[in-house]
């Protein structure tokens, strides 16, 4: 008996040990696949950051790409902008001196149509001093009152004809009513009837329009 109780404890030991062995080997296991663990997410860091540092030295260098193009665009903008400028300095600069050029033409023309317009008009006279100076010289050595009136009439009468064809027009006065446009009122009288107020009754000088634009007022004498 007494063999018995000493040979239980012998065969016990040898199974406490196995036990205390799985279980070391367990946590063995278990520090193992902790480890691969942190170094597969330490891998998966470092992968990481390599590819963050990758891709920020990337974006670095396609900025600084980026900022040099601009930079020679920015140039190239400025120089076909001074370009520009340039080309149309030149335009103002050939158009203001057409522009003075015609200036200087018209008024030149227009100095020299004023000539060229008092030429006509005093050629267009001439006949008439022509006849004048041929009725003085028959009035000097014939004075006939009669025919003397007759032909200052004629000569009033080609006169007055060859101012109409140049545009010349008498203003009308006598029995019109009074127009600050074409008449010029020298003096008031009161009026011999009632349609007479406010009407031109008498001309004291006449007026006369060129081509339809008054170059000398009519003065008259108007009824109140």
């Amino acid at each position: 008996m007494l063999k018995n109780d000493k040979k239980q404890p012998i065969e016990d030991q040898p199974k406490d040990k196995a036990d205390e062995t799985t279980q070391n080997t367990s946590n063995d296991a278990d520090k193992s696949t902790d480890n691969n663990k942190q170094q597969q997410q330490d891998e998966s860091n470092k992968k990481e950051a390599n590819a963050q540092t990758a891709q920020s030295q990337q974006s670095q260098d396609e900025s600084e790409s980026t900022s040099g193009l601009d930079e020679d665009t920015k140039d190239l903008v400025i120089a076909d902008l001074n370009e520009k400028n340039k080309e149309i300095n030149d335009k103002y600069l050939r158009l203001f001196s057409e522009f003075d050029n015609f200036r200087k033409r018209s008024l030149k023309e227009r100095i020299e149509l004023t000539k060229t317009a008092s030429a006509e008009m005093t050629e267009a006279v001439l006949p008439v001093l022509d006849d004048l100076e041929r009725a003085y010289k028959s009035a000097v050595e014939n004075p006939d009152i009669v025919a003397l009136t007759e032909g200052v009439n004629l000569i009033l009468t080609k006169l007055k004809t060859t101012l109409r064809n140049k545009g010349l027009e008498e203003i009308p006065t006598r029995g019109e009513l009074f127009d600050t446009d074409f008449h010029e009122a020298i003096t008031n009288v009161p009026a011999p009837t009632q349609e007479d107020k406010g009407k031109v009754i008498d001309e004291v000088q006449k007026g006369y329009m060129l081509n339809g634009k008054v170059i000398r007022f009519a003065k008259v004498v108007v009824a109140n």
